[in-house]
């Protein structure tokens, strides 16, 4: 059998494919794996580069495997999907995998590392206790305006529906008492862990130095700057800062042939949650344009303001800000404000 140089490994819960390449890139191995199997069988295989997508558990087996003297490369799915010739299944994936490693101009996702992992969990579980609220006063809204109070949409006015629920003059029955009692204890609890983990990344804001050096930059507060330096991968991944902004969904969507450009919507690639993070701190800083420079007549922000409509400019300063902190990353530096414009 010719020597293994290019592993591609689709990963499973149970059983996992391995399709082994040579240096032409013929195939020369194919096997199944239990999960047991996997670390045993890579430890007796000698060093080659292994190739798996960047999905669910790849980090951790992109470790274990580093350890054995292999060397790593996670490929996005979205990457591997173009080499997959006919039908779906783990074997064809697993040769795809293979295939796509052994492209040149192939995008690779670094390995996380555990602290990375630990760190960035913080912000899962607020969004997910923050999707758990946002379901909480909905259900309390329906439930209320079917007795005839209706409340604003908001998460500020979660206190006017507990108030509601808890006030014996409001109407409510007592048998709907009873049970919308149980959510508003709910809705307390959510805000009470909301905050813990709000106190935690602020902690981090304060220790970190590369979000102390984004917090400079308008529109970028703690959560933001810190969910930056723990999800963004390092800025030597990208050539220049529209890469960046491109990996995170804030440029548009080409379909351009003939000649012709053609720019649609943005493109919603990369981290979804730092994109929705920066979109939300630069539509806080075109709502108090009053307090920042970067928004003062004659700059470049006022001009977008004046002809485009908000939820464009929203975007557009997103991207700004996105191209921002990839210089700031690379430099080591801290914001400095532009000159305004005659």
């Amino acid at each position: 059998m010719s020597e293994i140089i290019t592993v591609g490994l689709d990963l499973a819960k149970n059983v996992f494919q391995v399709h082994g390449a040579d240096s032409k890139g013929s195939a020369v191995l194919r096997k199944k794996l239990r999960r047991a199997q996997v670390l045993e069988f890579f430890n007796k295989l000698p060093p080659c580069l292994v190739a798996m997508e960047a999905c669910g558990g790849a980090h951790f087996w992109g470790r274990e495997l580093a350890k054995l003297g292999h060397d790593i490369k996670l490929i996005p799915p979205a990457y591997v999907k173009p080499f997959i010739k006919r039908q779906k299944n783990d074997a064809a994936d697993a040769e795809a995998i293979c295939e796509a490693a052994q492209r040149p101009n192939m995008r690779f996702v670094p390995v996380k590392s555990e602290e990375t992992q630990g760190a960035a969990s913080v912000f899962r579980v607020r969004e997910l206790l923050i999707r758990q609220r946002t379901q909480a006063i909905n259900a309390l809204r329906g439930h209320l305006a079917e007795y005839g109070w209706v409340v604003p949409q908001g998460a500020t006015n979660a206190r006017r529906l507990v108030a509601l629920v808890a006030d014996e003059a409001s109407g409510l029955p007592a048998t709907a008492r009873a049970s919308l009692t149980v959510l508003t204890a709910t809705l307390a609890q959510l805000d009470g862990q909301i905050e813990t983990l709000d106190a935690e990344i602020d902690r981090r804001a304060k220790t970190d130095k590369i979000a102390r050096r984004l917090m400079t930059i308008p529109g970028i507060g703690p959560l933001i700057a810190t969910a930056i330096a723990t999800l963004a991968p390092p800025p030597e991944a990208f050539r220049k800062g529209r890469d960046f902004a491109a990996w995170l969904g804030l440029t548009p969507r080409q379909h351009s042939t003939g000649g012709k450009q053609r720019l649609g919507a943005t493109t919603k690639m990369g981290e979804r949650s730092l994109r929705r993070l920066l979109i939300i701190g630069a539509n806080s800083v075109i709502i108090k344009r009053h307090c920042h420079a970067s928004a003062r007549p004659g700059t470049w922000l006022a001009g977008m303001l004046e002809r485009k409509p908000t939820m464009l400019v929203r975007v557009a300063l997103a991207n700004k800000m996105a191209r921002i902190v990839w210089a700031l990353m690379k430099s080591g530096e801290i914001y400095r404000a532009p000159a305004m414009a005659a």
